[in-house]
């Protein structure tokens, strides 16, 4: 056991794969094939694209903004790492079908022995769990980093629902205070589409985690009782377009971060805001998805702010796309590094350097 590792026990921490070191030639993009859903069909019962994490990197890569050998591979988050948020109660409801298919609002996976309910459904859902949770200390390391997948914002520590199974957004917090000395605040910036009513059960009695949501009032969850865990809520009308979308994300972004300065932004950057999403119900074109992360990405870099973003809900084909040119974006506007060596200099380093790592159905949406 490294003299680290020894330290973090010592906190009261489990021996946990995902802390890793990775190599300074790694952007820090988090990735796994596992992360795609597919077994007889199944995926294509829900609305949501269970392919899409894997086309987004073959087009950053068709692109030539990655290769294989330059991205992280997320490794799957084990019992002991789900633990640190999930009740064993919850963990075992998940070796029952039944519960699975109620969560992930696939019926016939009811009728699926466990053994491949676990292999082919739990198993993406936990490797993507364990990406974010990566993906938070390399965001400490290099001042940013995106999962491909992830993005669970509807499953709390006791409860899954909207295709959520795992807590990741929770998961990582938890692991950065536990683990990541000197990050004491975090700042969860929900941009979604739906309400992210599992964050905000998990955290409603701590006031070190702001919470900003930004969502249709009028789908899914509606979730009263978490609301009160948010601290700047801003509720869409059905349809809303780009001109007034954008001008609210950027007023409330800059007044989350002047109100609170946290120690790490949590960004859950939906797609399902995209005009024509069978679930979403608002009417943001490609473009206006671009701006809208540009906009959290700068307000990030212009404070000095490491930033962690997630993928979350998108429920048309052509979101895969677009997360792929909104990454390209990022980079072309300087507010995420694109060569690995550079990416291993981030401008954040010196700010970074003072904190010490230790080691059917009626569909509803992540």
């Amino acid at each position: 056991m490294s003299e680290k590792e020894d330290e973090k026990v010592k906190r009261g921490g489990h021996h946990t794969e995902l802390y890793i070191e990775v190599p300074p030639t790694c952007l820090p993009i988090v990735y796994s094939p596992e992360y795609n859903i597919t077994f007889m069909g199944l995926e294509k019962l829900h609305p949501f694209d269970a392919g899409k994490w894997g086309k987004v990197i073959h087009f950053l890569k068709e692109d030539q903004f990655i290769t294989d050998d330059n991205i992280v591979a997320a490794r799957e988050a084990t019992e002991e790492d789900l633990l640190v948020v999930h009740t064993k109660r919850y963990l075992s409801k998940l070796k029952w079908s039944l519960v699975v298919a109620t969560i992930t609002e696939i019926p016939p996976v009811l009728f699926l022995p466990n053994f491949l309910v676990q292999r082919k459904v739990l198993r993406p859902l936990r490797t993507q769990t364990g990406g974010t949770i990566m993906a938070g200390k390399l965001a400490m390391d290099r001042g940013w980093a995106i999962n491909v997948g992830g993005g669970f914002h509807h499953c709390s520590s006791d409860k899954g629902g909207g295709f959520c199974a795992y807590a990741d957004i929770t998961l990582a917090i938890k692991f950065l205070f536990e683990r990541v000395e000197g990050v004491c605040r975090a700042t969860i910036i929900d941009l979604d589409a739906h309400q992210g009513n599992g964050h905000e059960r998990d955290f409603l009695e701590d006031r070190r985690v702001y919470i900003m949501d930004v969502y249709n009032r009028y789908i899914y969850p509606g979730d009263g009782y978490a609301k009160r865990a948010i601290k700047r809520k801003v509720e869409l009308d059905w349809g809303t377009e780009d001109l007034e979308y954008l001008q609210k994300v950027e007023l409330h972004v800059e007044g989350a971060l002047n109100e609170v300065l946290p120690d790490i932004i949590i960004y859950n950057a939906g797609t399902d805001i995209l005009d024509g999403d069978p679930l979403g119900g608002l009417a943001i074109s490609p473009q206006g998805i671009v701006k809208r992360d540009e906009i959290v990405f700068r307000a990030a870099r212009r404070r000095g702010l490491p930033i962690l973003m997630v993928t979350s809900g998108g429920y048309q084909k052509k979101t895969a796309r677009i997360i792929a040119d909104s990454i390209l974006n990022l980079h072309q506007q300087g507010l995420i590094e694109g060569g690995a060596a550079e990416g291993a200099e981030s401008s954040l380093m010196p700010l970074l350097m003072s904190k010490s790592v230790s080691s059917g159905a009626t569909f509803n949406a992540i």
